[in-house]
């Protein structure tokens, strides 16, 4: 009896270990990678410390470093292209709440969680831009000096990130 009770007991180690084996372990979340002088925009190849407003920065899976944008605009632009076929693995915006508008440095945010002003009279690096904020009460602070709304982030939709910089509409041209 002794013997069969030592060989269900090796049995249930040897079957809890081959199962810890098998999981996967989550993967670590992306570190937020600064913005250095050098650092260009993927789209346009705009250098991202010399421009105002929010910037953003995704990570592919595969991919060692992140894309950078130099406006939320643009990195909505591509999370909501339905030809985008990477996997991403995470999306990171600059919180406008801590940052400076005028020279935005650090203050990286998961961007899925993030609280957005769209319309608002403030301008970013490509013209009309998308204000990015850690706290609602900060994104409606925001709205109400600047104007616009305050969206989540699976409220934002294509229509509102055109790439025409506001040329479009721009009377005075």
């Amino acid at each position: 009896m002794k013997r069969v009770i030592e060989l269900r007991l090796a049995g249930t180690v040897l079957s809890l270990g081959l199962l810890a084996g098998c999981s996967e372990q989550p993967p670590s979340a992306p570190v937020a990678h600064a913005i250095e002088p050098g650092t260009a925009c993927a789209l346009d190849g705009m250098l991202l410390a010399h421009f105002p407003g929010p910037k953003a920065q995704i990570h592919f899976k595969g991919d060692e470093l992140p894309e950078f944008f130099c406006d939320t605009v643009e990195m909505f632009s591509v999370v909501l292209n339905p030809e985008q076929a990477r996997m991403v693995t995470a999306i990171l915006v600059q919180d406008m709440g801590a940052a400076d508008w005028e020279s935005p440095r650090g203050h990286w945010i998961d961007a899925r969680s993030a609280f957005y002003v769209v319309g608002s009279s403030k301008l970013g690096s490509m013209g009309p831009t998308i204000g990015a904020f850690a706290a609602d009460p900060k994104a409606a602070e925001f709205a109400q000096h600047y104007g616009g709304r305050v969206l989540r982030f699976g409220e934002v939709s294509p229509e509102m990130v055109v790439l025409d910089g506001g040329v479009m509409r721009d009377q005075k041209m």
